[in-house]
């Protein structure tokens, strides 16, 4: 593969094809986050064929599963569509934006029962939001999620290989050497301006010698995809539903930028209430756009017995889109300004819960109790492990605090600008934010007894 575009997904994908019980697999995602290549490059490195069927491109191929869905008779329809004869045990078949073909989803179920040899993947980038009547094949295919570019993604597509080798090395106990923190830190600035959708990425590798030039020619791709996914609302809700759903998207940076961060519908729609937005925000959910997070009023587990739907935050699915849509200049945030000191906490929050996400995390959850409030609870191997995150390299710990004292969590966790810190006695762990990622690194001290 392109080192500029090399993906972490790759190795699940690599387990996929050795699956002993191998299913159809479906990868779904945002628009634009690289579904499509990282699925030719996979068949096209692994197999000794890939064919690709895009449904979108041509809808007539959608006719081959009419009314009969048997593999066998599918496959040879496709030999005659491709002119090419498909090799069942050696060659990949690759369903693009499947959502467009309601009745080839169905059919993966008769693939994986009656022809579990041939090896099968799809792309789908609305399949929670596309209204169909067709049944789905419910346990007969495998779910990946395919997230924008990660920080350390990023890394490696601006090909940075020292950062990335002194990423990869930090273990219990180190600390960052202070000159390989300031250059991590100064390439964080630059991945929250870029964000991690691989067009753009691809962009700024190209031209990052003229970083000011090249954040402009970022600002103005990231321009022209949110236009695009805006159109995605009506075309895929309908105009009378789009008109909701455009209005909760446009509401996010407000929603951000406010000291408490928890979703209000009246910032939305005026006297707007939560229940009439719900499948606005779930569409948007769905359609990988936002992060959605639930605020739990315990630090117990399960979180969700302390949850109400509409006790949520939302976060967007990328650190480059939320900047360019609430017109924030990548100076301010590359060299700094007092302008943006307001929004650069909820920013950074945005940032960490996208490389929770993106890192296998599952659900998010937050904390908030009175007037106290932490980012983000996590629970791993049974422990809940509180989370703060704060921007700068200063701050007090207050909230984390009132946790600690109340639910006596194994550690407590800041996620901030200062160098990577250790403080067994006090129970107590900073990561750099452009650590988040590998959190929970080696969370106990494996010198001692947990």
């Amino acid at each position: 593969m392109k080192k500029c575009m090399k993906r972490t997904i790759y190795q699940k994908l690599l387990h996929w094809k050795t699956d002993e019980d191998r299913k159809p697999l479906v990868l779904k995602g945002a628009r634009q986050t690289g579904k499509t290549y990282i699925l030719l490059e996979f068949g096209r490195n692994e197999f000794r064929q890939v064919h690709n069927i895009n449904f979108q491109k041509d809808r007539s191929v959608s006719t081959i599963f009419g009314n009969d869905l048997s593999p066998d008779n599918i496959i040879e329809s496709l030999e005659f569509y491709l002119d090419k004869t498909i090799d069942l045990k050696n060659d990949l078949i690759f369903f693009d934006e499947i959502q467009d073909a309601p009745r080839a989803l169905t059919s993966l179920k008769y693939f994986y029962e009656d022809m579990p040899e041939l090896g099968i993947v799809c792309a789908g980038s609305l399949l929670g939001v596309t209204q169909t009547e067709e049944p789905f094949p419910v346990g007969k295919v495998t779910f990946m999620n395919l997230y924008p570019m990660s920080f350390e993604e990023f890394i490696m597509a601006i090909q940075d290989n020292r950062a990335l080798k002194a990423l990869s090395a930090i273990k219990y106990p180190d600390t960052v050497q202070p000159l390989v923190h300031d250059h991590l830190m100064k390439r964080l600035k630059e991945y929250y301006i870029v964000g991690g959708l691989p067009e753009v990425v691809k962009l700024y590798s190209r031209s990052k010698g003229k970083k000011l030039d090249a954040f402009t020619e970022v600002r103005r791709k990231q321009a022209d995809l949110i236009t695009a996914y805006m159109s995605d609302f009506s075309k895929y809700s309908g105009k009378t539903r789009a008109n909701d759903i455009n209005a909760v998207f446009e509401s996010i940076p407000a929603q951000l930028a406010k000291e408490n961060t928890k979703f209000k519908a009246s910032m939305v729609v005026s006297g707007g209430r939560f229940s009439k937005l719900k499948s606005s925000i779930d569409w948007l959910t769905q359609a990988g756009l936002l992060i959605k997070v639930k605020i739990s009023n315990s630090g117990e587990i399960p979180f969700s017995a302390f949850t109400a739907e509409n006790r949520i935050k939302l976060y967007f699915f990328d650190i480059g889109i939320l900047g360019a849509f609430s017109g924030i200049p990548p100076k301010s945030i590359y060299i700094g300004s007092d302008l943006f000191t307001t929004f650069k906490g909820a920013f950074c929050e945005n940032f960490v819960a996208q490389e929770f996400i993106c890192h296998g995390s599952g659900h998010l959850c937050s904390w908030m109790s009175n007037t106290s409030e932490v980012e983000f609870i996590r629970e791993i191997d049974g422990n809940v492990y509180p989370v703060e995150v704060k921007s700068g390299k200063s701050g007090k710990l207050k909230s984390l605090n009132v946790f600690a004292d109340k639910y006596s969590p194994k550690y407590r966790i800041r996620i901030s600008g200062r160098n990577l810190e250790y403080n067994d006695e006090a129970r107590f762990r900073n990561y750099p934010l452009y650590l988040a990622y590998r959190f929970p690194l080696d969370i106990d001290n494996p010198s001692k007894p947990s």
